[in-house]
């Protein structure tokens, strides 16, 4: 994704290219949160009898909850919940609205810590570098913030963790700026289709037990209606009019009209369904009551699993 083809020509439109420190301190942070969370864990205290062994006791207070109890090399579900995962009864009924925003820096285990942080760094890095951190900063935390609403409306009877809707924002972002700033790609059709590519697979991989799919959803369109209003570039040609001597040219527009329509909208739809989610969701509302196929989109039964 980061070929020749899909940079921007930054050496003819007189782009600098930003520092990516961001993206590198978001993975630091959720490593060191990791290694907090298993250190208060501590399975060799906590899990008892035959089937209770903890995996890799060399780490002693640092090793792994049983695999049938957490397959992903991680702590407990108390552990998550006491740390502040995503529990909708707590959420709601306990009042403890901060959990929306820490699910994201918790991870069910070791497995699931690496997969989320070396996507982060792919997109994040790539992101950063071109726009900057604000911008990228504020597409983590709201995607993430987005994803963690949608999952307490459809999973109330289970907790939730993981920067899985921030990630998914972010490679929404990524989708929303090829489509928002088309005609300044090169390899338009391949960009494309990497990008669905991508995110159906990590859609897809959402439909195994375990796996919050309903945080990827919602952080994945959130980001994808943020990256019309952050990441809108101006139009080819824009720079090099602007730096020629023809004054007496006709003024040329710094933006396309579509890229003004397309940020519109996704104002609109990003504040609306921020609003509307949060609303349905202190009001006690059950997702799955207003759209009855929608639990199929976490998880589909098979003959080698149940949901």
């Amino acid at each position: 994704m980061r070929s020749r083809d899909m940079e921007r020509g930054r050496k003819h439109r007189g782009d600098t290219q930003w520092t990516a420190w961001l993206t590198p301190t978001i993975v630091v942070a959720n490593v060191s949160i990791f290694i907090v969370v298993m250190y208060t864990n501590d399975c060799p205290k906590t899990t008892t009898g035959a089937n209770g062994d903890c995996v890799a006791k060399l780490l002693r207070r640092f090793s792994f909850q049983p695999l049938r109890e957490n397959p992903f090399l991680g702590p407990s579900s108390s552990t998550l919940e006491k740390l502040g995962a995503l529990d909708w009864r707590k959420v709601v009924q306990g009042n403890e609205k901060w959990r929306l925003i820490t699910a994201m820096w918790l991870h069910a285990g070791i497995i699931h810590l690496v997969m989320n942080m070396f996507d982060v760094i792919i997109f994040g890095i790539r992101l950063e570098q071109q726009f900057g951190f604000i911008r990228i900063g504020l597409i983590y935390l709201i995607s993430g913030f987005g994803g963690s609403i949608l999952s307490a409306l459809f999973l109330q009877k289970s907790i939730s963790v993981g920067a899985s809707g921030a990630l998914l924002g972010l490679m929404g972002a990524m989708l929303s700026e090829l489509l928002t700033n088309w005609t300044i790609y090169k390899s338009k059709l391949c960009a494309l289709l990497s990008f669905l590519f991508i995110i159906a697979i990590n859609l897809a991989i959402g439909l195994l037990p375990w796996v919050d799919n309903f945080a990827h959803i919602g952080g994945l369109l959130t980001g994808f209606c943020l990256g019309f209003i952050l990441l809108m570039q101006p139009q080819s040609g824009w720079e090099e009019f602007r730096n020629s001597s023809q004054y007496g040219a006709r003024a040329r527009s710094k933006y396309n009209p579509c890229q003004y329509v397309l940020f519109f909208v996704a104002a609109v739809l990003v504040v609306a369904g921020l609003t509307v989610g949060l609303v349905m969701l202190f009001n006690g509302e059950n997702g799955n009551k207003h759209c009855k196929w929608c639990h199929r989109l976490d998880c589909y039964p098979t003959s080698k699993w149940s949901c």
